[in-house]
């Protein structure tokens, strides 16, 4: 393309897109929007939210940030921008770091040889050092001290000081003075950081951006394997070990072997001769093994070899086995013998080895399997995958991981899966001759795994062999690597090392080599000499590696290997044509001949080491020469040699007999053909090659060398994975230089930077595709990422080797001269050139800082032996500029898949993008500014890029939810390439960059979670940015804002310049347009949450989370961050979150509400009133919440009833505590003057909505004992693992200033002493151990929990106190306010004080809350006591709470506070006969509720009081003082009370009896009978007595209604408690009538809340509720019934809507559950013993929940009594005859229980038709008493008696308690024969039940059918007839019963027959006979008693008449 076609295609779409880049010019809003908004903010925030939705459709655009800058910070507050660490122009840094080695020297080619280019790039990659580039370091500061004690002064519940009384109390001081003093010593000992009490927002935070792993050399899991002994029963000769590892299952041999001699001195002198010297490798006893992929199929296989010698191995080992050496006489001889042939052999053959024993060790049981596995899916987690499938990979997953951690220091892993083993092994087996290849070891160990036969087949030796198998060290010390390197550490006077055995890894392992490495392994396996003669028999082979055909050029020889040996080579790093193996063939004669050599030649062989310039490895079937070899024989490999004179003689003509196998282990030499063909042909570009070079079997010419250049450069990524990942740096490194180089080829330029960029995105593509690569959690390869951080660096510019007459290389240098000469045609394409017209050529000062920067450090560092490369280039910056240019230009050109896969895995090019600009920035800095550091091209290219890649996301989020992730790692890399852009370039463009971004989305995506989600991600990251203050121009926050200059607030006189301040204050408190556009990150950041919180859709509950933790942990960065610890940084910096607080204060009706303390888990629903609903138990928290009066006139004070509310989704706790920590924090650290003028300015509805949040806030930061920490750290591991990872290696800003905050905040600046050992210490630790501690234990330790109680008490006093400031700022400003609206404003704060004196606090807050209450009291007293009536009673309430406090501050600040609130009472408008009501009534109420209430302090407190009274001096004069006593004495009686209820704590009926009593003594104080019936329902709504509980409110209610009967005649209201009597007549007891009670207006009396309307409604509707759960449904319509009139009197529709929607619930209910619903059971108990006390001969009926057995009952009483009088004095009596006292013992207690069942009249059943008219308002109960005239219970039917007795209770069930007195008791006798009747009347009405039932029950009848009409029924129906009818009576008295029972039997008989047809039709086929059966018992009964039913007495049916005139005659 030219270059018009260019610019077309890249300048206007990025305009067309995205409006034009280049502006970025910002209009100021016009002073008259200004004042608009002002005027809007001050009307009131509400209308904030609207206005705010509008303005968020658009972005703002950002200040143009460079020239803002320029302008203004000359006169701004310069020093506190230094004070942030100035406005660094320059804040990435590069840094060279050494790489780590681990030896002491790295692995270097061998000195003195000239390397080819490759070698040298790879040796060169290998030693470099690490480039890093990254924010600036931070001078170090000392780690925190370690934690000192855990006292503190601030927060301290144990040291209890006694102190009376506050002596300065009753001085007089005036109300300001007395606010001063408190406001100072609130000032004193506070906390500097709110945050770091605050536990640590948990959830990963992705601004994290992980480091990742330095590239290391890879190590498996390490096995350290110690040989100890050898030993044979006989020592006779020297033994040698030989050591590998074998895999059966993959039939590999896994490590290259370790030879060992454990052979004592004695036995080693026998080769003495052959052993001239010896080297210190070969002394080693214990090696290092590696295994990367460890399983049970691993065996670690010990070979035993001993000196050759004549005879079979079978015949060798002979002595082994039959001889020992203990034995004497002839053995010894034999032994001696036997040793004297050794060393004579030794003598002669020491050089040869022969095979003996062998010993396999499986390892399965080292390597602890169930380990491994169950790691593996946390292993995958760590790589940021979800758990696979394949089982190789997670193997391989656990292998890397267990790789990865070889050089890590600190583990959280254990060092390795196996433990440490001796192992003593005493057989082996011995070796076969003819069975050894590896093959038939493989065959072995298989067998040897199934089963141990093998030790049957095989012979075996006795001897020992010790050694002992552990994990190995970390650093293990005097340690040889494969190449015998010395590693770090590396003792000198060590004597023997230890070896690292190199492995053979079963599969690949994709790890980069790091370390240079050039080994070959050789492996001769079979010489096939069949014709050949006898002699040839023992053959030994000597290998030697040659560089050449003349003997000397022998460079390694290894002598005489047996056929399953091992030989390794360290390859020279120069391979020529030359080097070759040659073999050579000997048979060695055992038995020594007179002057014949132990050798004789055989023949010859070998092998090229290079074929085509590639390593020669694999098998080989090499021919054998007999002859010497003919010159020149090495160039051709022995397969090939061309014909020769004379002709070599060959073994079998030339055939292949000799099979070797060579391997390779290089990180020289690739092995992959693609590899080396790219290589090679890069090598060719950059030194002097002559043409045509020759590559594998093809030339190739310099015409043919672009084209073949470019095939290469593409067939890359057809490599295999492991080379390639393997060469990876190397790789990269090229392909990067040619994308950046053109080259000149055959005199043409040639262009490779497409092809290069196309290369690597295929790379990084398959790469991150490759299921066994691991990623990090933002999916980021963990290799590109290790490449880019670490290795990469700008493409090294030529090499110029200069030599003399040398031509130079093919790459172009643009120097000064040769750039012109360059040709200007090439300057002008940028697609070809990759050059850049725009750029100037740098000045030679720069290439001198160049030259220092990019080579000199590596030359110093790197030990190079020798120059690698010549002098530098003098261009260098101009080739830098050029890279990052063309890479843009490479990623907006791109098309079609390679896009796609660049902005898939974008982060990568984004961060090769920015290394390059900080190269380029790091050079030229000086001179620079940020505005022309780029070229304007580029600048549009990063334009494009960004918008490219956002709408990507855009596309990908619309796609399903696998796409979704995709995106998110997307988004992450985009925010962090902007966060890293902000550090290099115009940060104004990069702010329009992100408007952009933010605007693209929005029109892109429709939902708005997402939508708010993603950006959030997006900016958490941006935000997390280390200058984030300075790019939110923070310090033009708050007066000094560019928007107008005005005078700072002290100077303020003017009052037209003060309402313009005022507006300009209101508006600071809002997010304004001008706000965001100067504090441009902060706006975007707020309007989100904006966003967030006002949206309503799906899941917007995780992105309102999301939203506020980021802000959360901005403001904890503050905190940490020493840089923010002065104070006027900090009130700058809370300037520029004002925003937020109108923020909050407008989702205040979204707030979880932590104010109810029946918590049930919801917060507040939209409609106020379902909160009362919804809590158990009456809660006065709830009223107090709900300031309870709806229907009163004047609302105490705004409840939260007075928002106005907006259904927005409501927030979780979590994240409301988050945002109210962030309101605090900003209200903590702004300046206070600022708040205190916002405040004064605010309307009354403002401040209301304030004081409602402080309520909010009291109750969220109460402290919570032991909870704190594992509520909030409770998440899943793996999220765990990754961000602990994350914060102990501190990456990216944040985690720099992590580290940073260890530095107590005093070291840096000089702070106030703060109270010892809290600042530092007693913070949520970010370092590992506290991490930890949170998370994974449950168990912690007590000092632990400590610690956290400490933490979290800190906070909790904190919060608390920055609450008590802002209302003391609030008190002052209501001062200033008109007498109504102040006393609005007053009425709010003593809520929120008194709310927080309900909760749980410190002593310290105690103390200061106490004090401003007695300022409050002092100041406005007369307000107090007439107004806020309610609030006070709560008030004295809570003080007399505190008043029985067991902590002595706490009590004396209490009774100070109670003594003062009389006082002033007294003094004002005599208003103490209230107080005295409302303390009487607080104390009733204390007692009566709270159970873990102190008496004995609450009455060292009365005393207190009582002192403050005789003390008083003013008041000695007045009747106060005795008043004060007469109540104090008033308030011990009522503690003795409860002292009695102390007792009775365990016995819940006697509890009640007496709290009943006690309310009963309040007949006359309504307002304390009210307090105690209240009391009682808490009592048993926790026991679960619900309908006793409705009681007891109904009672209050009726008690209520009474006193507001008297005081107003309303039609509405009930007329006194005769109202309530269709829901229980017991309530009348409520009515007043006698003249002793007083009335309702005097002073004091009914002034509680709820003798109102509103609390009698409130009152009923508890009661509703606790009878909707108690099952009582229709009671709830009753109840109902009463609060209807009054609220359709009040039109309080929603109510009334309410109140019908739940009597619709109680009415389906009864349709639903009608029978089935449990009403109590109920049993008489009598108390019988002088045990008893008042008990004593006492009846009560026990009302007990619904089937509860007689046992049951029985049981508890038992065990109760039991406890109280002692086990064997109680009993309880079985029967429920009368009890005789005169028989009982009376030591003894007696328990009579007996079950008894409701009893109507019959006249009364009429009534109670309904199941639950007959289970309520039950008063009358029977039980029946069966016995004999003889005193029996039981006998026969005849002389069977029955007692009725009928129990009458004091009043009705269900009452308000569950035991009632037995007041009246009847009894009735029934004779033998009216037991029959009522018998058989109950039997046929069960007959009649039976057959009538619908649906008919089969089962049921049968059963009913087979007891009336069975053969068998004893004393059933036929033999009562028999035993009544058989005869007629001879008393005519009995002959009514008798015809009674008759006309029953008649019935009766009727009725079975009705059940017999009714079965018949229900019947099945399969109980026919059943049925036919019945019938027949059927026909027989009915026979039998035929005559008795039809056998009248005739007496009976005499006609009257008749009998009459009898008479009279």
């Amino acid at each position: 393309i030219g270059q018009g076609g260019l610019s077309a295609l890249h300048g206007n779409p990025a305009e067309h897109i995205l409006g034009h880049p280049g502006r970025t010019s910002v209009s100021p809003p016009s002073t008259s929007a200004n004042l608009d908004l002002g005027v809007v903010s001050s009307i009131s925030s509400l209308c904030f939210k609207t206005f705010l939705l509008c303005s968020l459709s658009f972005f703002i655009d950002p200040v143009d940030f460079e020239g803002f800058l320029m302008t203004r910070l000359n006169n701004l507050d310069s020093e506190l921008a230094q004070e942030l660490g100035d406005f660094p122009e320059d804040d990435l840094d590069i840094v060279f770091t050494p790489k780590e080695c681990r030896t002491l020297q790295p692995a270097m080619p061998e000195d003195g040889v000239e390397l080819d280019s490759h070698v040298r790039d790879c040796v060169q990659t290998y030693i470099r050092e690490w480039l890093i580039a990254g924010p600036r370091p931070v001078p170090a500061l000392p780690e925190e001290a370690s934690r000192t004690t855990l006292a503190s002064s601030d927060f301290d519940l144990r040291s209890l000081q006694p102190d009376p009384r506050l002596e300065n109390l009753l001085r007089h001081v005036s109300a300001e003075e007395f606010e001063r003093q408190n406001e100072e010593a609130r000032r004193t000992n506070r906390h500097a950081e709110l945050l770091a009490l605050y536990p640590s927002v948990d959830e990963v935070s992705s601004e994290i951006r992980p480091v990742p792993d330095r590239p290391n050399e890879h190590l498996g899991n390490r096995i350290l394997v110690k040989l100890q002994t050898l030993k044979f029963d006989i020592e006779i000769e020297p033994l040698f070990a030989c050591i590998a590892l074998y895999d059966i299952k993959e039939r590999k041999k896994i490590s290259e072997n370790f030879h060992c001699d454990l052979n004592p001195d004695s036995l080693r002198g026998f080769l003495r001769s052959h052993t001239p010297s010896i080297d210190l490798s070969t002394q080693a006893r214990s090696a290092v093994f590696s295994v990367t992929y460890p399983s049970s199929d691993i065996y670690l296989v010990i070979k035993i070899e001993k000196v050759l010698q004549q005879g079979e191995i079978g015949d060798c080992a002979e002595p082994y086995m039959v001889l020992k050496e203990s034995e004497a006489g002839k053995t010894k001889e034999k032994i001696e013998k036997l040793k004297a042939q050794a060393e004579s052999f030794c003598q002669r053959l020491g050089k040869y080895r022969m095979p003996f024993a062998w010993i396999p060790i499986g390892l399965a049981n080292f390597f602890n399997l169930s380990t491994l596995e169950r790691e593996i899916p946390e292993a995958e987690g760590l790589n940021g995958r979800k758990g696979s499938t394949s089982d190789k990979r997670a193997t391989l997953l656990q292998a890397r991981r267990l790789s990865e951690r070889s050089l890590s220091s600190e583990d959280s892993y254990p060092v390795s899966n196996f433990k440490r083993i001796s192992l003593t092994l005493n057989t082996f087996f011995k070796q076969e001759g003819d069975r050894l290849s590896d093959e038939d070891l493989f065959k072995f160990l298989a067998d040897f795994k199934r089963s141990s036969s093998l030790q049957r087949r095989i012979k075996t030796l006795p001897g020992t062999l010790k050694l002992e198998i552990s994990p190995a060290p970390e650093n293990l010390g005097y340690c040889l690597t494969p190449e015998l390197l010395p590693v770090k550490p590396f003792p000198e006077n060590r004597n023997r090392p230890h070896k690292e055995i190199l492995e053979f890894p079963i599969r690949e392992v994709y790890v980069p080599h790091t370390i240079y490495r050039n080994l070959l392994y050789v492996y001769p396996q079979r010489l096939n000499f069949a014709n050949r003669p006898a002699s040839a028999r023992n053959i030994t082979i000597k290998i030697q590696f040659m560089c050449g055909e003349d003997p000397s050029c022998q460079t390694f020889a290894y002598m005489s290997p047996d056929f399953y040996e091992e030989v390794k080579i360290k390859l020279p790093a120069k391979l020529t044509e030359k080097h070759h193996l040659l073999f050579t063939f000997y048979h060695i004669s055992c038995q020594p001949k007179q002057g014949a050599s132990v050798e004789t030649l055989l023949g010859y062989s070998w092998l090229p080491i290079l074929l085509n310039d590639r390593l020669q490895t694999g098998h080989y079937c090499l021919p054998v020469a007999l002859d010497k070899l003919p010159v020149h024989y090495s160039i051709h490999s022995p397969e090939k040699v061309p014909s020769q004179t004379p002709p070599i003689k060959w073994v079998e003509g030339h055939k292949g007999v000799f099979n070797v196998e060579v391997q390779a282990v290089s990180s020289v030499h690739t092995q992959d053909n693609h590899l080396e063909k790219f290589f090679t042909l890069c090598h060719s570009l950059e030194s002097q090659v002559t043409f045509p070079i020759r590559l594998m079997d093809q030339k190739i010419t310099e015409a043919t060398l672009e084209h073949e250049l470019k095939l290469s450069i593409i067939c890359l990524n057809s490599s295999r994975l492991e080379p390639l990942v393997l060469f990876l740096h190397l790789v990269l490194d090229k392909l990067f230089q040619l994308a950046v180089q053109p080259m000149v080829i055959a005199g043409q330029t040639a262009n490779f930077s497409q092809f290069a960029f196309e290369s690597v995105v295929a790379i990084v593509n398959s790469l991150h595709n490759s299921k066994d690569l691991s990623k990090d959690q933002h999916g980021r390869n963990c290799l590109l990422a290790s490449y880019v951080y670490y290795v990469f660096r700008l493409p090294d510019p030529q090499r110029e080797v200069v030599k003399a007459g040398n031509i130079g290389s093919r790459y172009y240098t643009f120097g000064r001269t040769s750039a012109v000469s360059v040709g200007s045609k090439l300057l002008q394409s940028r697609v070809i050139s990759c050059s850049n017209p725009d750029i100037a050529v740098t000045p030679t000062a720069t290439d001198e800082e160049v030259k220092n920067i990019m080579s000199s450090k590596v030359r110093e560092q790197s030990q190079i032996p020798g120059e690698l490369y010549g002098p530098k280039p003098n261009n260098l910056g101009l080739f830098f500029k050029h890279f990052h240019e063309e890479l843009a230009l490479q990623m907006v050109v791109s098309t079609g898949m390679v896009r796609e896969s660049v902005f898939k895995y974008a982060w990568f090019f984004f961060e090769l993008l920015v290394r390059f600009d900080s190269y380029v920035h790091n050079i030229e800095k000086q001179d620079n500014p940020r505005r022309s550091r780029f070229s304007d091209r580029f600048k549009d290219d990063i334009t494009t890029i960004v918008s490219v890649v956002t709408s990507e996301i855009a596309a990908l989020l619309v796609k399903p939810q696998k796409e979704n992730e995709q995106a998110e790692k997307i988004n992450i890399s985009l925010a962090f390439f902007l966060y890293d852009l902000l550090s290099l370039m115009d940060r104004g463009f990069v702010f329009n960059l992100i408007k952009h971004y933010c605007n693209q989305l929005s029109n892109k995506l429709s939902s708005l979670s997402t939508l708010i989600s993603m950006r959030l991600e997006f900016l958490r990251i941006l935000c997390s940015h280390e200058h984030y203050l300075n790019l939110n121009l923070f310090f033009m926050t708050s007066m000094s804002a560019p928007a107008s200059p005005s005078p700072s607030l002290s100077s303020q006189n003017s009052s037209s310049c003060s309402s313009f301040q005022d507006q300009k204050i209101a508006g600071m408190f809002d997010l304004s347009a001008e706000y965001r556009q100067q504090h441009f990150l902060t706006g975007l950041l707020f309007t989100e949450l904006a966003a967030a919180l006002d949206a309503d859709s799906e899941g917007i509950s995780k992105v309102q989370k999301k939203a506020v933790s980021a802000i959360l942990s901005l403001l904890s960065s503050h905190d940490l961050d020493p840089r923010c610890s002065k104070k006027e940084v900090k009130i700058k910096i809370a300037a520029l979150y004002l925003p937020l607080v109108g923020i909050i204060l407008d989702s205040l009706p979204q707030l979880h509400d932590f104010t109810s303390k029946t918590f049930l888990g919801k917060g507040r629903t939209g409609n106020p009133e379902e909160e009362q609903e919804s809590t158990g138990a009456i809660n006065q928290n709830v009223a107090l919440a709900i300031a309870g009066n709806q229907f009163n006139l004047r609302s105490s004070g705004t409840s939260l009833l007075s928002l106005p509310y907006r259904q927005s989704a409501t927030l979780g706790p979590d994240t409301t505590r988050n945002l109210l920590i962030c309101f605090l924090w900003i209200m903590k650290n702004a300046d206070q003057n600022l708040i205190q003028k916002w405040i004064a300015d605010l309307p009354s509805m403002q401040l209301n909505r304030i004081l409602d949040l402080l309520f909010i806030c009291v109750s969220c930061f109460e402290y919570k004992v032991n909870k704190v920490s594992t509520q909030v750290l409770q998440k899943s591991r793996d999220v765990k693992a990754r961000l602990e990872e994350a914060l102990l290696r501190g990456e990216g800003a944040r985690g720099e200033m992590m580290k940073r905050c260890r530095i107590p905040a005093g070291t840096s600046h000089p702070s106030p002493p703060i109270s010892a050992g809290l600042n530092e210490n007693l913070r949520w630790r970010k370092e590992q151990t506290h991490w930890r501690q949170a998370n994974e234990r449950q168990d912690k330790t007590k000092a632990e929990l400590d610690q956290e109680a400490l933490i979290s008490g800190n906070l909790a006093t904190e919060a608390n106190l920055i609450i008590l400031d802002m209302q003391e700022n609030i008190i002052q400003v209501g001062n200033g306010r008109v007498t109504e609206c102040r006393d609005n404003l007053l009425g709010g704060v003593l809520k929120v004080l008194v709310n927080s004196l309900g909760c749980d606090q410190s002593t310290t807050y105690l103390t200061h809350c106490f004090a401003t209450l007695r300022a409050l009291i002092a100041k406005f007293g007369d307000f107090l006591f007439e107004e806020e009536v309610e609030q006070c009673a709560d008030l004295c309430q809570r003080v007399l709470h505190h008043c029985s406090s067991s902590i002595d501050i706490t009590r004396t600040q209490a009774c100070a506070t109670l003594y003062l609130l009389m006082r002033y009472s007294f003094s004002s408008t005599s208003n103490f006969a209230r107080v005295k009501m409302q303390v009487t009534m607080s104390l009733a109420s204390l007692v009566g509720k709270s159970p873990e209430f102190n008496e004995e302090f609450l009455r060292r407190s009365l005393r207190t009081i009582l002192a403050y009274a005789e003390e008083d001096a003013d008041m000695q004069a007045t009747p106060f003082p005795i008043q004060v006593e007469e109540l104090l004495c008033n308030l011990n009686s009522i503690l003795s009370d409860t002292v009695k209820m102390r007792e009775f704590q365990e016995d819940p009926e006697m509890l009640m009896d007496l709290m009943y009593r006690i309310a009963k003594g309040y007949q006359t104080s309504p307002d304390l009978r009210l307090t105690w019936l209240q009391n009682m329902a808490e009592k048993h709504t926790k026991r679960k007595c619900y309908t006793e509980a409705a009681m007891c409110l109904v009672h209050a209610a009726a008690l209520v209604a009474e006193y507001l009967s008297m005081l107003e005649d309303r039609n509405y209201l009930p007329v006194g408690s005769v109202s309530f009597q269709n829901i229980s007549s017991n309530v009348l007891e409520e009515s007043a009538v006698s003249d002793d009670v007083l009335s309702p207006d005097e002073d004091g009396i009914c002034s509680g809340r709820y003798f109102s309307e509103s609390g009698l409604v409130g009152l009923l509707e508890q009661a509703a509720e606790l009878f909707s759960t108690g099952g009582l449904y229709e009671t709830v319509n009753e109840v109902y019934k009463i609060v209807i009139p009054i609220l359709e009197a009040h039109r309080d529709f929603r109510k009334l809507t309410l109140t019908h929607s739940k009597l619709q619930k109680a009415f389906d209910s009864i349709i639903n559950k009608g029978q089935k619903r449990m009403f109590g059971t109920y049993f008489r108990v009598g108390f019988y013993g002088s045990k008893f006390g008042d008990l004593d001969e006492q009846e009560f009926v026990y009302k007990e929940p619904a089937i509860t057995k007689l046992p049951e009952i029985s049981h508890r009483l038992e065990g109760f009594y039991g406890q109280c009088f002692g086990e064997d004095a109680v009993e309880v009596i079985k029967d429920s005859a009368p009890v005789d006292k005169r028989k009982l013992d009376p030591n003894k207690a007696y328990i009579q229980i007996t079950f008894v069942e409701p009893y109507f009249d019959e006249y009364e059943m009429k009534d109670r038709v309904t199941y639950f008219e007959k289970n309520f308002n039950l008063c009358r109960f029977m039980y029946t008493t069966p016995f004999t005239m003889d005193g029996r219970p039981r006998g026969e039917l005849s002389e069977q008696y029955k007692r009725n007795t009928i129990l009458t209770t004091m009043h009705a069930f269900p009452y308000i308690k569950t035991r009632i007195n037995v007041i009246q008791k009847e009894e009735f006798i029934l004779t033998p024969i009216e037991v029959a009747i009522e018998d058989m009347r109950k039997k046929t009405q069960e007959l009649t039940a039976a057959t009538n039932q619908e649906p008919p029950d089969a089962k049921m009848l049968q059963m009913v059918l087979q007891g009336s009409v069975g053969a068998t029924v004893n004393q059933g129906p036929l033999e009562v007839a028999q035993v009544f009818l058989a005869e007629i009576p001879a008393d005519p008295k009995l002959y009514r019963h008798h015809n009674k029972l008759r006309l029953c039997f008649k019935e009766f008989i009727m009725r079975c027959g009705e059940a017999v047809e009714k079965n018949k039709r229900l019947i099945t086929a399969d109980q026919r006979e059943y049925q036919l059966e019945l019938r027949k018992n059927y026909g027989k009964l009915k026979e039998n008693l035929r005559p008795m039913i039809e056998r009248k007495i005739p007496e009976l049916y005499k006609p009257v008449v008749k009998v009459h005139s009898t008479r009279y005659s």
